[in-house]
């Protein structure tokens, strides 16, 4: 069903850029690798998710003062949604001058059955983050052999934490303190939706970090006051960059979406000032950021030979942007 509507939107529509969502783990980034050349494509809850929390990571890197390639991820939830931004990292660290497979050293991935270790069953897309016995010997498993979020914090010692488990309260108090305890400024990240879902509730992770921890959540949070300041809780919401993309794309004509306009779509969120100390902007912000967005990926597009060169990208996206505008209306009696 989906190679049959692939080709009727190629026939019908050639000038599409198709957004996937919600195909799920095993099917999302089988069908992006698979059509991603074929038709312009972009998957929401692969490409998306890790594009709004990469910039994230970036802003949070830049706040406290530290090189990007020098942090040390621990991805609780490895599904679609967390290696999608793992796998995103793992290019920005390269961007930053690692090999990948340093880069993939820097990972300590869980999942169901704990942390992912190369003897275990596993998704392929999954096996590049597997630590291997060895690096994990003395470490504390249970009976079956799993080794916990918690032990993994204590042995690998991370500087970053995200969750995309979908597990409510899954960062206990003893994990978060254990982050803390080895990180001046520890970056925790709560990235499942609905608030239900989230991993720990902010107004947590702040108490017991003495306000010192950089957070971001998949739902929206209100402001979090903790001895007389007030913390903005940046929300990781897609919403922030998928808009800009396609706006870039349409306005370019962009042929393919690259790794690269990805990427650079991460950059422009990641360097868009914000007004007070969160890590993103406001969605309220999100038709200004969306321009900006919007200009990155149209410039990388060309290029990377995707898209025509243009004599004015800025005018090209003006031409295609849509602002809603409410019209008053009257009640005919």
């Amino acid at each position: 069903m989906v190679q049959l509507f692939i080709e009727a939107v190629k026939e019908e529509m050639p000038e599409t850029f198709l957004h996937w969502e919600d195909f799920g783990r095993d099917n999302a980034r089988k069908n992006l690798l698979k059509y991603q050349n074929e038709i312009c494509s972009f998957n929401h809850d692969v490409q998306g998710t890790a594009a709004v929390a990469l910039a994230a990571l970036i802003s949070a890197a830049k706040r406290i003062g530290v090189k990007f390639n020098t942090q040390k991820f621990v991805v609780f939830g490895a599904g679609t949604a967390g290696l999608g931004i793992a796998d995103e990292i793992v290019s920005a660290l390269v961007h930053s001058g690692l090999t990948k497979e340093q880069a993939y050293q820097r990972f300590w991935c869980i999942d169901k059955d704990g942390l992912l270790i190369v003897d275990q069953e596993m998704m392929d897309f999954q096996r590049p983050y597997a630590c291997t016995r060895e690096s994990v010997k003395g470490w504390v498993a249970d009976e079956a052999g799993r080794i916990s979020l918690v032990e993994v914090v204590k042995q690998a010692k991370p500087t970053t934490l995200i969750g995309c488990s979908g597990v409510a309260n899954a960062f206990t108090d003893e994990v978060i303190i254990e982050m803390a305890r080895n990180n001046q400024h520890p970056i925790i990240f709560t990235l499942s939706n609905p608030t239900s879902r989230c991993e720990r509730v902010p107004e947590d992770v702040i108490r017991l970090t003495n306000g010192q921890a950089l957070v971001a959540t998949g739902s929206p949070f209100e402001d979090v006051g903790y001895k007389g300041k007030v913390y903005r809780i940046a929300q990781s919401n897609n919403a922030l960059v998928f808009p800009g993309i396609g706006l870039g794309i349409v306005a370019i004509g962009a042929k393919r979406f690259t790794d690269n306009m990805l990427w650079a779509a991460c950059k422009a969120l990641a360097n868009y000032s914000t007004q007070d100390d969160a890590l993103l902007p406001k969605l309220s912000e999100a038709y200004s950021v969306s321009r900006q967005v919007a200009f990155a990926v149209a410039r990388q597009a060309i290029a990377d030979g995707v898209a025509e060169d243009v004599d004015d990208i800025w005018r090209k996206i003006d031409q295609v942007i849509w602002e809603p505008k409410y019209y008053p209306y009257y009640l005919k009696k």
